[in-house]
């Protein structure tokens, strides 16, 4: 079954890239088709954990094609067939042909190339075509980030992007070329009895950490998620940085262990997630914010990796399953709570024409359906309940305390980074309290604040769907337990003979307690407010006889104290104009977070490096004769070494 439904959901992709130029009905139906198809083929592989092969017979670059689905590629395939299939119907109403009419078409092919090209990325059980598909893949995000080409800032955000796929690619491409010399074959599969490969985890780390966004790799991912159109960032945040996840999760499996892997992940995957979320609370750039969230989330996933890891070295099985099933969730929880938000933002965007929240406020009462369900998911990616966020992390966290109360080295870093996500998650409420009230509430700042429209259905309709996934993900975790252990078993063949001890099954009835208790709150509330009276007067004013707009918090004072305390990471540029004389006329304050590894350590090296082949340069120049004059002071100082006995 999981093979037909997978084939079907292949050929109606392709299908989609073939028909998506003119017939965006058809495309729309072929996606959701292909969508339902691998949802399916997941389920059911998450279900049964028998996994599905199927090898060809014809070859693709001189290799005979292999695919493979067991519970760790279901995981992410799900995830793949959700956003993907929401993103599509997304983009009817937000990338429509009538007012792109050059773009939408071409969103359409990529985003069913994308989507096929990760497809067989997660199918792959060859490495020479893992890595054609994943070069497909990262040209695919390419064309879908620039759609706005004629957009400056835009182009660049699209060139960044490809530079940074293409170094990772470089070290896949020794990983994978340097695993094929070893092993004597580009096909792939468990090879934990060769521990003379296990540095070769290092390299599949780098090239992989590139495309999931770890810190200071994640220089491509503010930009490019930014200034892509919204459905598409949900689609890269939500999928394509999982893809780099899914390297790590799937070769920190069949690889053979370095003794400092897990500790390393985990040491990583706590700065990732801190200092991501001190760069997101300092964005005033909406979609950033939700950028650096990113970040911060794959962060938190990295931790549960790391516990994972950590219990298979120090054989100590309970907290390293219940670290890696805390991560393996809250890449699903992530895929659906991120895809929600970006979509909110889309609509904001879409009604405002501007991702500044300074410019924006009050959106709440022309846009109260986008308002609530942005608001839903602000909730979830705070982590707190009873969404879905809180789930996963409390599965991580108990894997952390598992390990602080096991007495084994890993107390060393698991306590860190109990702490360290205990600041991560504080920092992420604050930013999202700042987010949602910044756009949603107070008053409009500007004009554009003030003349907006709510989205329509076919924008809406997604994010329903996205706020009921994250409602049944924290409400009833238990149905999906039973998938989640299947997977940690699939990726640990020594974990899944064990019996699986549900951590979920008291957590459950606590979150629907905790959501009842809030409904009636809210309900009793909403009864005194219409019952009862209700006083009207000015708010305080703080003196002033006729407050402004302008008086209210803006983004950067809201959250001035908490990224105060990053200053030493954030490097903010200050530029201010103060006020003159008794009566003035202006005075202004303009504060910037520059990207400090690209513009700060990686933008002067580059410069520095530029200089030095320039200057190399002027070496050729088509003289002749200082050809030959080189030459001979090349072999007067090899004879030189040769007389002071250096072997040259």
């Amino acid at each position: 079954m999981p093979g037909w439904l997978t084939g079907t959901a292949a050929i109606a992709l392709a299908a989609g890239t073939l028909l998506g130029l003119r017939t965006p009905r058809i495309w729309l139906a072929a996606t959701l088709l292909a969508a339902t198809a691998l949802l399916a083929a997941a389920i059911g592989e998450l279900r049964t954990g028998v996994p599905w092969d199927w090898h060809s017979r014809f070859l693709v670059a001189g290799q005979q094609v292999h695919w493979r689905m067991d519970a760790i590629s279901a995981v992410f395939i799900a995830v793949l067939a959700f956003v993907g299939g929401l993103g599509a119907v997304y983009s009817r109403g937000y990338w429509d042909d009538r007012h792109h009419p050059r773009s939408a078409p071409r969103s359409r092919v990529w985003w069913s190339a994308m989507l096929l090209s990760m497809l067989v990325v997660l199918l792959s059980a060859n490495g020479l075509h893992f890595l054609i598909a994943w070069e497909l893949f990262a040209l695919c995000s390419y064309f879908l980030i620039t759609l706005e080409r004629r957009d400056t800032e835009v182009r660049a955000a699209g060139w960044l992007y490809l530079a940074a796929s293409h170094a990772g690619t470089l070290c896949l491409f020794a990983f994978f070329s340097a695993l094929a010399a070893r092993t004597g074959t580009w096909e792939l599969g468990p090879v934990r009895d060769h521990p003379e490969l296990a540095p070769l985890f290092w390299i599949a780390l780098a090239g992989f950490g590139v495309k999931a966004g770890l810190f200071p790799l994640h220089i491509w991912l503010p930009s490019a998620h930014a200034n892509a159109p919204s459905h598409v960032s949900a689609l890269m945040s939500g999928v394509a940085i999982k893809l780099g996840l899914y390297g790590i999760i799937r070769f920190g499996g069949w690889l053979p262990l370095p003794p400092a892997a897990g500790w390393v992940v985990m040491a990583v995957g706590a700065v990732t997630g801190l200092l991501g979320i001190a760069f997101a609370l300092a964005q005033d750039d909406f979609k950033r914010l939700l950028a650096y969230s990113s970040v911060e989330n794959i962060g938190i996933i990295l931790v549960g990796v790391g516990g994972g890891l950590l219990g298979v070295t120090h054989g100590d099985t309970a907290w390293g399953r219940l670290a890696m099933a805390g991560a393996l969730l809250h890449l699903w929880n992530h895929a659906v709570f991120k895809s929600l938000l970006f979509f909110g933002a889309g609509s904001v965007l879409h009604a405002t024409g501007t991702r500044e929240m300074s410019r924006l406020g009050g959106l709440w009462r022309a846009m109260p359906w986008t308002a609530i369900l942005f608001a839903t998911g602000a909730v979830a990616v705070a982590a707190l309940p009873p969404l879905n966020g809180f789930v996963s992390e409390w599965l991580v966290y108990l894997g952390l305390f598992g390990a602080v109360t096991s007495h084994h080295s890993a107390a060393v870093v698991a306590m860190p980074a109990i702490i360290v996500l205990g600041t991560t998650g504080a920092l992420a409420l604050a930013a999202f309290v700042k987010a949602s009230a910044m756009i949603f509430l107070g008053g409009p700042r500007t004009a554009l604040a003030r003349s907006v429209h709510e989205s329509g259905r076919w924008m809406l309709g997604p994010m329903l769907v996205g706020a009921v996934a994250c409602l049944a993900l924290g409400l009833v975790p238990l149905v999906f337990w039973p998938g989640i252990s299947t997977a940690v078993g699939a990726w640990n063949s020594g974990w899944a003979a064990e019996p699986a001890a549900n951590p979920l099954r008291v957590l459950g009835p606590v979150q629907v307690g905790i959501a009842a208790t809030v409904l009636l709150g809210v309900a009793v509330l909403r009864r005194r407010a219409v019952t009862g009276p209700v006083p009207v007067g000015p708010t305080w004013d703080c003196g002033y006889a006729a407050p402004t707009a302008r008086m209210q918090y803006t983004s950067g004072s809201f959250a001035g104290i908490a990224t105060g305390w990053f200053g030493w990471i954030l490097a903010p540029e200050r530029r201010m104009r103060r006020p003159r004389g008794f009566f003035p006329a202006e005075a202004s304050r303009i504060e910037r977070f520059p990207e400090t590894v690209l513009e700060r350590v990686l933008g002067p090296a580059a410069r520095l490096t530029l200089r030095f082949a320039a200057t190399a340069r002027r070496l050729q120049h088509g003289r002749l004769q200082f050809y030959i004059a080189y030459v001979v002071v090349g072999l007067l100082g090899l004879a030189a070494l040769v007389v002071t006995g250096v072997k040259p």
